[in-house]
């Protein structure tokens, strides 16, 4: 990825389309009973919303899909713990995630909850062209792999 272009998100940015995003969703109408996170990209975003929407009850499901820069699992796969899932039926739930890139990781989460009974909307950050699923809300599009401030430096380690 060596002089590719990149878009680049940094933190002031982040904190303006949190606050965008959330603008949206109460625009719209859609009132959730619980904010939902994939993790981990969609973990920051969501805090973020719950707290601009006052919203406390909140949960994650972590799902495995990307393994690095463009190197992804065959299928997105969900790893424990587990969020109770059926606590979420007939409740409004706001599905947050980073970035809607094949819209695999999305759909899937997307269609376990509306299976619990639950009426679900979604929201992302970034789109990408050719999605499978558009968010019901989303920030951006592009087609660039973004650089996500909590994401782009190295781990830590001893």
């Amino acid at each position: 990825m060596t002089g590719e272009i990149r878009e680049t998100l940094g933190w002031v940015e982040f904190g303006s389309a949190a606050r965008e995003l959330s603008t949206d969703v109460v625009r719209s109408g859609f009132v959730p009973d619980v904010v939902v996170a994939i993790a981990r990209g969609g973990l920051l975003l969501a805090g973020a919303m719950a707290y601009a929407m006052n919203e406390k009850s909140c949960g994650a499901l972590d799902v495995e899909f990307y393994t690095g820069v463009d190197a992804r699992l065959p299928e997105p796969i969900m790893l424990a713990p587990h969020l109770d899932q059926e606590s979420l039926a007939d409740k409004r739930v706001l599905v947050v995630d980073d970035v809607s890139d094949s819209g695999r990781t999305l759909s899937m989460v997307v269609t376990l909850l509306e299976r619990t009974g639950a009426e679900v909307r979604s929201v992302c950050l970034y789109t990408k062209p050719g999605t499978m699923l558009e968010p019901d809300f989303a920030w951006k599009s592009t087609d660039r792999w973004i650089d996500f401030p909590w994401s782009v430096l190295d781990p830590v380690t001893a």
